[in-house]
């Protein structure tokens, strides 16, 4: 027999043996009868779905709808349902909602009100981004915004702070076991793996998720490595910048802007505040996409990717790990630990082409780091996602520009290299055309940064 525990709405919840892969909505509302968390898009788009959880790392907006129920061990989660005082009275993101008239069909309503509370009380003022998450297709987001300002100036309200703290949580939890494989360490999970090595690892299921919700697969056994804490972090050294597996995203963001701000600058249209609250580095290289937006930035920073099965560990570099569509360097039983970064000098610049500014998947992503000495290039590392069916360097180009002076000459002769490097597809996202033509376009636009011209596309002017 084994049991999860965790609070709801302060409240503490055992369940014996939970199926693994049953959602925190679909428990919440089969089970709870809590109607006021919505499914919309039930693959973490939409933000219909939003809750607060809180841990011994903070309150977190997540999307319940991509949440399976072992995740919330340990944890305190809190719904619209729980979101008045205990007197009844409303919160004050939901008294901001009705005063300046934030709601129209309330669809979208309940969700908003927990990212604007999870926002409220971690002291979140850039509502623009906190909420990109959050679709509204009626009332339009003007007032929605005018509310998350209100709800800013008014102090979190104290049985809410009481509630998500972690000395209440532990006091209030007689922890359980698991609801499938839970490790706390990396020791435990490689002996996991190794018993398991057909089994899934499970970090933050913003990817796995949507196996589970949308294609109703059966996972099989599965193990939740988000709680492996000492497979978090950014360790940042005189040699090296370390990334752990199962940081998130959100974590990656303000530990990698002051070295490599180009890359946090693309982080921040990684999805959205619940998916980067969730998704980790390690899960983002793991899956292999070609649409990752973490490993062109990595390969581009000459990366180093370090895996383990059991007691062995090996060190690859980043860029040889994807080996096909689908395909990466990876046997069963071997799992990542960790990427690092060789120190170095910011010369890095990525660039997310999609047809929405806000969580989209990229048409084109374009990392570029050129080293210049003298007005000329002595060292060029170039990749790309969404060009190829893995994540790519640009091997010809990087080839073209080295030993060559740092000129719009130099520049304009190896576009040419582009369609050595790359054939990409047509798809729903952009045209193959397109992507080359893009690609392009993008080391020009670099070029142009580094002589000091301003190219930032969200600058119009008439």
């Amino acid at each position: 027999m084994s049991a999860i525990s965790f609070l709801l709405n302060g409240t503490p919840v055992t369940l014996t043996d939970p199926p693994p892969t049953r959602t925190l909505l679909d428990w919440l509302r089969e089970d709870r009868g809590h109607k006021g968390t919505k499914e919309g898009c039930n693959e973490g788009d939409c933000g219909a779905c939003t809750v607060m959880v809180s841990d011994q790392r903070g309150r977190r907006a997540l999307n319940a709808c991509i949440l399976f129920l072992p995740q919330l061990d340990g944890k305190a989660v809190h719904t619209v349902e729980g979101l008045r005082d205990p007197d009844g009275g409303l919160h004050p993101v939901q008294q901001a909602m009705v005063d300046h008239h934030g709601s129209q069909c309330g669809f979208c309503t309940p969700g908003f009100v927990m990212s604007m509370a999870t926002g409220q009380i971690n002291g979140v003022t850039d509502h623009d981004t906190h909420l990109a998450g959050n679709l509204c297709r009626c009332t339009g987001y003007a007032p929605i915004t005018r509310a998350a300002e209100a709800a800013a100036r008014v102090p979190a309200p104290q049985w809410l702070l009481d509630q998500t703290a972690p000395d209440f949580i532990a006091t209030a939890l007689a922890q359980g076991a698991d609801g499938g494989a839970n490790p706390r360490t990396a020791d435990d999970l490689a002996a996991w793996y190794l018993a398991n090595p057909d089994g899934r690892l499970i970090a933050g299921a913003t990817d796995v998720g949507l196996w589970v919700t949308k294609q109703l697969r059966d996972l099989g056994p599965v193990a939740f490595i988000a709680g492996v804490e000492d497979l978090r972090g950014v360790d940042v050294t005189d040699d090296a910048i370390r990334i752990g597996a199962t940081t998130t995203f959100a974590d990656l963001l303000p530990a990698i802007a002051p070295h490599h701000p180009g890359f946090a600058v693309m982080l921040r249209r990684f999805a959205s505040a619940q998916v980067r609250a969730a998704a980790t580095v390690g899960g983002n290289i793991a899956n292999g996409s070609p649409i990752g937006d973490s490993p062109p930035a990595l390969i581009a920073l000459d990366a180093t990717l370090h895996l383990r099965k059991g007691d062995s560990r090996r060190a690859i570099p980043l860029a040889d790990f994807f080996l096909d569509y689908g395909k990466q360097d990876r046997a069963p039983g071997e799992f990542v630990e960790a990427v690092t970064i060789p120190r170095q000098p910011d010369r890095l610049k990525c660039y997310k082409l999609s047809k929405r500014f806000d969580q989209d998947i990229s048409a084109v992503l374009g990392c570029f780091n050129i080293t210049v000495a003298d007005g000329a290039v002595t060292r060029a590392r170039i990749a790309f996602g969404g060009m190829a069916g893995i994540p790519k360097r640009a091997l010809h180009v990087e080839a073209a520009l080295t030993g060559q002076p740092w000129t719009q000459a130099t520049v304009d002769a190896a576009l040419s290299a582009f369609a050595q490097d790359f054939t990409p597809l047509s798809d729903m996202r952009a045209s193959a055309d397109y992507r080359l033509q893009a690609a392009r376009n993008l080391l020009i636009r670099y070029f142009l940064e580094d002589q000091g011209i301003a190219t930032s596309v969200l600058e119009v002017e008439a």
